[in-house]
């Protein structure tokens, strides 16, 4: 899976938002500096997370961007989902909807054991469990083991 700039700019975002104190509304200018972020960029991606019920925002000088719904009920699949579409596609389509000739006929089944795989971590863990830096076992377990750090 590649992880566009995008969906990595989203999540920081959302995650910045979940640890953001109290209810004030949190400005694009702040997200943008502490998660090095280009401003023009993040304001288009805050746009999409709106759009999509992520986030809310407030216009005004007290304005800024707060979560839609508490960070325990978003996960990060919803971010990525709200600013690339579905997590695994194969050629822009979903994998259920390939059909290979031949010996690659089984070929489906791989790249839907791929998608699930990849919603096991991204559907379980939620904005808040990053933000708070306390990831579910299953995910650190999966983390943990030095092979997956190795780029191949």
């Amino acid at each position: 899976m590649r992880i566009s700039a995008k969906a990595d700019y989203a999540v920081r975002a959302a995650v910045e938002l979940a640890a953001a104190p109290g209810e004030k509304p949190v400005k694009a200018e702040r997200i943008a500096t502490a998660q090095d972020i280009p401003l023009n960029f993040l304001e288009n991606i805050l746009g999409e997370l709106r759009h999509a019920g992520i986030v809310r925002s407030q216009r005004g000088a007290e304005g800024g961007f707060r979560l839609a719904k508490p960070a325990e009920r978003l996960t990060i699949a919803d971010v990525i989902r709200a600013v690339e579409g579905p997590l695994a596609s194969v050629r822009g389509g979903p994998p259920e909807e390939t059909s290979y000739p031949g010996p690659s006929q089984a070929l489906p089944r791989v790249w839907i054991a791929v998608r699930a795989n990849l919603r096991r971590v991204v559907e379980h863990v939620t904005v808040a469990d990053v933000a708070q830096g306390r990831l579910p076992a299953a995910v650190d377990e999966l983390a943990e083991d030095p092979d997956a750090w190795v780029t191949r």
